[in-house]
């Protein structure tokens, strides 16, 4: 995790576990962009909701895009020789998750954690 996205979470006061997560989710969202589209971008910002603050990270591509995002989501399942855990486990690690992705158009993936 680059040092201004640690700086984010423990700025926001995240646990030291949920900085670790965070990083972990960020991680495998890095490692779909590179291994399926080549280049992308990942943005974080904070945000508010009722009475909780979080981060909102996205990961975003212009590649092949995902022809069946229920697939891709399943434990198991990949088309790049993986254990087929990224997508699926950067689910389970966050809060909130969605996923747009339109076949040679990219993919978008938006994650939420909340701080508790």
């Amino acid at each position: 995790m680059a040092a201004d996205e640690v700086r984010v979470a423990i700025k926001l006061g995240f646990s030291s576990g949920d900085i670790t997560l965070i990083a972990t989710a960020i991680s495998e969202l890095a490692r779909n962009i590179l291994s399926y589209a080549r280049q992308g971008e990942i943005l974080l910002r904070t945000v508010d909701g009722s009475n909780r603050t979080g981060i909102l990270i996205v990961a975003s591509d212009e590649g092949p895009g995902i022809s069946d995002i229920r697939q891709a989501l399943r434990d198991g399942f990949s088309t790049s020789g993986s254990l087929g855990m990224g997508l699926p486990g950067v689910r389970r690690l966050m809060d909130e998750f969605e996923i747009t992705s339109e076949p040679m158009h990219g993919t978008t993936v938006k994650v939420k954690k909340w701080k508790q």
